[in-house]
């Protein structure tokens, strides 16, 4: 069974069927051929996959972060991000990165946070006579910092997932996003100089730093209260994406007057749909997990591991490679709630932390927002940027090569991320 179950997700994926469905399509042919559980319980078991507290967090953030790229708060970073580093050498690449990570803890996606960056700054490189295709490729490996940087939707699937604290996870995935961050920064410093993209911005003072702040004071709390109460132990990060939205909508509509009735309504029109997608991906991904636990695959994986007796280290460099490659083709929230029940077991086996091994997990998956064929992330800064793909992929491999470095130390320093939780 377990054979006919990857042929017939395989040839489904082969055949572009959307990944939820293929999953849903292969759970309910084994089910049905097998006899094993009546079908008409799978409906029952969709729903009950959906029916968590802490999952309602993930389409709150994704509102959220609607409300923030179409509020106006993005320009206002860009500028705050501008007095602080736009002096520097290669000084807009910097600009857009830094961006991306303020923003990040806004939005909680990657690529969300490559679209709404890259609608402001892409533009604005090219006219400072900044390569279309670098700038492209800076807003896509920019926008890999929402994957990790709380509050991260996918921290969240895999909270809910692995059944771990999601507080946890966000307070993890701080200094492994602003790590990144800065390792962007550098090489777009170094590419910058090599290809004499000057620092076009006067030179910082105080003053200026100052005056952007001021202007930006409202978008820049928005993180400080929401994490800012998560940690403090105010409310859960349930409670912290309603808030999110409430407060997102209240800049975006009384203090920037962005949000008027048309682009509300837009907001909700793209949030329903996002949300949409990723909750049918859980629930039909749930009934797939509960055909593989049934067929004993974590286990098995498990077994194959310590039959091949291998070392700790090469156990965590191969599932490290097994993640790079699945990143490349599967959506980031299906290859969470699918792999977490395989690969949790043996990771926390060979003693990797949970909440370490959730970090981990979400540094190799948004390494492949910017990994060809898929990278969702590259599609969306090549359409933003008005570019072809295949320029913006040439462009993004010094930024990959520094992410997977990033991912290397991340996994073998695990202080990098548990040493804030105090594990």
């Amino acid at each position: 069974m377990v054979t006919l179950m990857f042929v017939i997700l395989i040839i489904l994926f082969v055949i572009n069927v959307p990944i939820a469905i293929a999953l849903g399509l292969t759970t309910i042919s084994i089910f049905w051929i097998s006899g094993d559980v009546p079908l008409i319980t799978l409906p029952q078991r969709m729903f009950a996959a959906l029916d968590s507290f802490p999952l309602m967090a993930a389409p709150f953030f994704i509102l959220a972060g609607k409300l923030m790229e179409h509020g106006g708060i993005s320009e206002k970073i860009v500028e705050f991000a501008k007095s602080l580093v736009g002096q520097l050498k290669g000084g807009l690449a910097h600009v857009s990165i830094l961006t991306c990570v303020i923003f990040a803890a806004l939005s909680g996606s990657g690529a969300a946070t490559t679209a709404a960056v890259g609608a402001v700054m892409i533009t604005a490189m090219v006219k400072e006579g900044y390569n279309r295709n670098f700038s492209s490729a800076i807003q896509a490996a920019g926008g890999t910092t929402g994957m990790i940087i709380p509050p991260s939707v996918p921290l969240v699937m895999y909270g809910v997932s692995a059944g771990t604290s999601i507080s946890d996870l966000f307070i993890a995935g701080l200094m492994p996003g602003l790590l990144i961050g800065l390792s962007l920064m550098l090489v777009a410093f170094i590419i910058s100089k090599k290809e004499g993209y000057g620092a076009s911005i006067e030179s910082t003072s105080f003053k200026r730093i100052a005056a952007t702040s001021k202007d930006a004071f409202l978008a820049l709390l928005m993180p400080v209260i929401i994490l800012g109460g998560i940690y403090g132990g105010i409310f859960t990060p349930t409670e912290a994406s309603v808030i999110a939205v409430v407060y997102g909508f209240f800049v975006g509509f009384f203090i920037y007057r962005r949000l008027t009735l048309d682009v509300i309504r837009t907001i909700l029109v793209e949030s329903s749909i996002t949300s949409s997608v990723i909750l049918f991906i859980i629930s039909t991904a749930s009934l797939f997990g509960l055909l593989i636990t049934r067929e004993q695959i974590p286990q098995s994986f498990a077994n194959l591991f310590v039959t091949l007796d291998l070392s700790p280290i090469l156990i965590i460099l191969l599932i490290n490679l097994f993640l790079l490659i699945v990143g490349t083709f599967l959506e980031t929230i299906a290859a969470i709630i699918i792999l977490t029940p395989i690969l949790l077991p043996v990771a926390v086996e060979i003693g990797v932390d949970p909440v370490h091994f959730g970090i981990i997990m979400a540094v190799n998956l948004s390494i492949g927002l910017i990994t060809p064929p898929v990278g969702v992330s590259l599609f969306v800064a090549s359409q933003v940027g008005k570019t072809k793909y295949e320029g913006v992929v040439r462009a993004i491999l010094p930024f990959l090569l520094m992410m997977i470095v990033n991912l290397l130390l991340i996994t073998f320093i695990p202080a990098l991320s548990i040493g804030l939780v105090g594990r």
